[in-house]
């Protein structure tokens, strides 16, 4: 497969923006897993999207050890804002498998898991990836 770095970073950047919008619907609709769900997959294309510019992302729905890998290929400046990116990957990582399968050992389904504060810190995680994620684009675009 021949992947355009540009490309493959602008289209996670869509996903992500999609995502978040879905995410924000579903809070809205106190649809709190899916609000959980969208916001996991938000911050994972957040991710990818910076990741995609050097190399292709894998399909880990953790990619904070792959952002942490590419920090050296850009600028000092954006070291911090990548690592709080690699973060909140790491936060909501796991979230991608309870709001899919929930809690089996326990008994319960992701309908069963998550409250409405669980929903808006995850959304609140979301719109921060995305909004980081977008800066740095825009300076490794800009050539900042």
């Amino acid at each position: 497969m021949n992947i355009d770095p540009g490309g493959e970073s602008s289209y996670r950047l869509r996903l992500a923006m999609m995502y978040l919008e879905d995410a924000k619907a579903a809070l809205e609709t106190h649809d709190y897993r899916r609000a959980v769900q969208s916001s996991q997959l938000c911050v994972e294309n957040s991710a990818g999207a910076i990741i995609s510019l050097f190399r292709v992302p894998s399909w880990s729905h953790n990619p904070a050890p792959e952002l942490r890998e590419v920090k050296d290929n850009l600028g000092e400046e954006l070291h911090t804002r990548l690592e709080r990116l690699a973060i909140l990957a790491e936060e909501l990582a796991p979230e991608h498998g309870r709001s899919t399968y929930g809690e089996p050992e326990a008994g319960l389904t992701p309908w069963d898991i998550y409250s409405e504060e669980d929903a808006e810190r995850a959304v609140s995680y979301a719109s921060e990836a995305y909004s980081i994620a977008s800066y740095i684009l825009d300076v490794i675009s800009s050539g900042k």
